[in-house]
């Protein structure tokens, strides 16, 4: 395990954090045998914190529309653009279990254009990918060219909102100097 600090910023114990909080971190500490950085770094931060997560539940654990593993997928690529360590990394491995694929993620993040894509799944990077460069630029005909390409509106939607999540997020990452568990970086390989 790492001896660096996983924050620029203070990290409360465990057992000084609000109950809530405390509870939802020991949840994710049952499932995945181990305490994900970002949710320690954000408790710094409680009201932040329930925002947060609420707003990452709220996009990333839907089960209509986009896959698990097309939501990871545009994490990873559009971290990737944003240099944002923590996330490429943490998300990288959610991708390769979501996407049982050990590849994938390394894929993504170093060039998506290369990477063993569906046409589905190119088309989802692209647009993310303008999102994440070139958002104002982003026309009726690029989502008529997404809907063509089989995407409903409410994906569209999921892109672009998990996009601007993501660019929040990997900001905060970057911000605090947030660094990835160890353990993520074995994950599904």
């Amino acid at each position: 395990m790492s001896d660096h600090p996983i924050s620029r910023f203070p990290v409360p114990d465990l057992a000084e954090m609000p109950d809530d909080i405390r509870s939802a971190i020991e949840a994710v500490q049952e499932k995945s045998g181990f305490i994900p950085n970002v949710f320690l770094a954000l408790a710094h931060r409680p009201e932040e914190f329930r925002a947060f997560f609420a707003a990452h539940d709220a996009l990333m654990d839907k089960s209509e529309g986009l896959s698990k593993a097309e939501r990871e997928m545009i994490v990873v690529a559009t971290s990737a653009v944003n240099d944002c360590l923590y996330c490429v990394i943490a998300h990288g491995a959610i991708l390769r279990i979501r996407a049982k694929n050990p590849l994938i993620s390394d894929q993504v993040a170093v060039n998506p254009w290369k990477a063993d894509l569906s046409a589905r799944e190119r088309l989802i990077i692209s647009f993310a990918l303008t999102m994440v460069n070139d958002s104002n630029s982003v026309s009726d005909d690029d989502l008529q060219a997404l809907r063509d390409g089989g995407l409903t509106d409410d994906e569209i939607w999921d892109v672009g909102a998990i996009t601007a999540f993501f660019a929040m997020s990997n900001r905060l990452a970057n911000l605090t100097s947030m660094r990835p568990n160890d353990e993520f970086y074995s994950m599904a390989r």
